[in-house]
């Protein structure tokens, strides 16, 4: 996971491949990282946590390890899920629109992770909101189905006022979430009792292409909208 600083002359001296320790500061409406340290291990074994974190990126188990993603143009595959109201979703049934793809988990404790992903796609479905299920749906997948289930998802939609015909949070079998997560290079996994994940924001297009997967939380919802704007216009 990406962490912020507020100065960046916190990073001063260190390089890629540091291993660091730090305090995470979170406040209303985000995280960032102050008191950063280099860890200095002085074993020729790599150091325990690091070395976890790569087996667990070799490990097929691990949603996205292994994997090569989707490129740009390619085909989505069809997948189907559960939404908050309990109706079975594929993204097949939106053929010829254009479907907006965010991951989240609903106890995300971080301001500025899933919850401003939420609320990105909350700010699209407002700019488009005479556009919404015609030419745009929205889908939200939880990667902690095991706890969102579909009650705990219209709770967490409710936030957003988020129209079930347009706004799917979707949620299912663990298998089958990795299977779409594998396909856009999303990684999540269990670790010191929280979930440790990447970001990723997908438009896929008319023709049920990929055209945009935004890694990461640093665009807004406004160049978000732009980029959906254009493709609505294809």
């Amino acid at each position: 996971m990406p962490f912020s600083v507020r100065d960046e002359k916190a990073l001063d001296g260190l390089q890629p491949s540091t291993s660091v320790e730090f305090t995470l500061v979170v406040e209303s409406d985000r995280s960032y990282a102050e008191a950063i340290r280099i860890h200095r291990y002085e074993s020729m074994e790599q150091e325990p946590l690091r070395a976890r974190r790569l087996q667990l990126l070799a490990d097929p188990g691990v949603s996205g390890a292994g994997m090569s993603r989707l490129a740009l143009g390619q085909p989505v595959a069809d997948f189907a899920l559960t939404d908050q109201t309990g109706q079975r979703v594929a993204l097949s049934q939106f053929a010829g629109k254009v479907v907006a793809v965010t991951f989240i988990y609903t106890s995300c404790p971080l301001p500025d992770y899933c919850f401003r992903l939420s609320n990105n796609f909350g700010r699209l479905a407002k700019r488009f909101a005479d556009r919404m299920g015609r030419d745009l749906v929205l889908l939200s997948i939880t990667f902690d189905p095991v706890h969102d289930q579909p009650k705990v998802l219209a709770k967490y939609a409710s936030t957003w006022k988020a129209d079930p015909k347009s706004w799917h949070f979707l949620t299912g079998a663990l298998p089958d979430v990795k299977a779409v997560c594998r396909q856009f290079g999303l990684n999540f996994w269990q670790e010191e009792g929280s979930l440790t994940h990447s970001l990723h924001t997908v438009v896929i297009d008319r023709q049920g292409k990929l055209a945009a997967n935004f890694e990461g939380n640093e665009f807004t919802a406004e160049q978000l909208g732009d980029f959906v704007e254009v493709t609505l216009g294809r």
